[in-house]
């Protein structure tokens, strides 16, 4: 025998659970946002960084560090004349042999960049780890919040995300001499 409470209140239920799905539409599926929300790029010589202790040796056994931007992603809200970006960012370290004993800063860049490749926001930041030989693995994930304005909805269509790692020019060169290996 059913209860005939059951029977007044599942109609109730089965309609609060859908909207909670979104079946019934919701602001998040009804606006352009999802469409228009840029998924970032990682800038190619900027997706791993070796960073050297001071001196001139360049081996291994000179190793302070080595990161790596190993995922990055973009969720998007809607609002009057602007796009709320939530930036999400996951950097990899690992220690090498000549870790010392401060902790690891790893440099690391946003830029906004509007469809003519012009910049029209961009920052540095710092991720840092506390790596030691007893704990020589470390991951982060950055998340940055960007505000970007637009007049009409199409705007939006211009604007990337570039991202990445900001080696300095010793350890570009040292990037880009790693991939050039066999």
């Amino acid at each position: 025998m059913i209860d005939s409470k059951f029977v007044l209140l599942a109609p109730l239920a089965l309609a609060l659970s859908l909207g909670a799905c979104g079946w019934f539409g919701s602001s998040k599926s009804d606006d352009s946002s999802s469409v228009y929300c840029p998924a970032p790029l990682t800038v190619a010589d900027a997706q791993r960084l070796t960073r050297f202790k001071e001196g001139p040796g360049r081996d291994p056994r000179d190793i302070v560090f080595e990161a790596a931007l190993i995922a990055s992603g973009t969720t998007c809200e809607l609002s009057r004349n602007q796009l709320n970006v939530t930036l999400l960012m996951r950097i990899s370290v690992t220690a090498g042999p000549s870790i010392g004993a401060s902790a690891a800063q790893v440099p690391y860049f946003v830029r906004v960049i509007n469809n003519s490749g012009g910049v029209l926001q961009g920052q540095e930041f710092t991720a840092d780890f506390r790596l030691t030989s007893a704990n020589p693995r470390g991951t982060s994930q950055e998340e940055l919040t960007l505000r970007l304005p637009y007049n009409e909805i199409s705007d939006l269509a211009g604007y990337r995300i570039a991202v990445g790692l900001k080696p300095t020019q010793e350890e570009l060169n040292y990037n880009r001499q790693a991939t050039n290996r066999p």
